[in-house]
């Protein structure tokens, strides 16, 4: 009896569980506890880990690579729900597709109605799910929120550019338990939070 192996092959179809592998990937570098946790749980190895975010890194960049939307329904299959969606001018569509890692969020791409690039790729809360309570900077721990919750909880949120395409950041105040106003940046990794940084009450 030979060796038993415990990769995952390459030559594999690309699978809802890679892609979460990949959104997990991206994670681990500010939550590495949590993704680990996450990892063991799915019964995955960190080599499948790496195998799965390589695979769809080359993917992506492969000069032959598929537009980004028939690169997700070839993963992730046709989408639970498609919801016309104004945003300023923009007329689109929001496609959604459940992601069991977090069964009250949904992966959300925007797909402008008169064609062309994914206009944004995120997780979103799913239609339905009790959003979390925001009332204050402790509520506001590791993979509790998404962007859009916060910048609603704390309005008004400005907008910080990320340090990569999948990661954004939110500034605003928010007050502690003791009601003191504290200034938060939130960063977010495919629109979770991941970490918040906290100063002392603004001037």
């Amino acid at each position: 009896m030979g060796p038993v192996p415990t990769g995952r092959r390459p030559a594999a179809p690309f699978t809802p569980l890679d892609f979460q592998l990949v959104l997990l990937r991206r994670m681990a570098d500010h939550r590495p506890g949590p993704v680990e946790d996450a990892r063991r749980a799915l019964g995955v190895s960190p080599a499948d880990m790496r195998e799965a975010n390589k695979r769809w890194q080359a993917m992506v960049r492969s000069p032959r690579s598929r537009a980004a939307l028939s690169r997700y329904r070839s993963v992730l299959g046709e989408p639970e729900s498609r919801t016309p969606r104004r945003i300023g001018d923009l007329e689109c569509e929001a496609w959604r597709w459940p992601v069991p890692l977090w069964p009250s969020l949904r992966f959300e791409v925007l797909v402008p109605a008169a064609g062309g690039a994914v206009w944004n790729e995120w997780l979103v809360r799913a239609p339905g799910a009790e959003p979390p309570a925001l009332r204050t900077v402790e509520d506001l721990t590791p993979w509790s929120c998404t962007v859009d919750e916060a910048a609603r909880a704390f309005a008004p949120a400005r907008p910080l550019e990320g340090t990569a395409p999948t990661r954004w950041g939110l500034a605003f105040t928010a007050p502690d338990a003791n009601g003191a106003r504290r200034e938060v940046v939130a960063e977010f990794t495919w629109g979770l939070l991941q970490r918040t940084r906290v100063s002392g009450p603004p001037p």
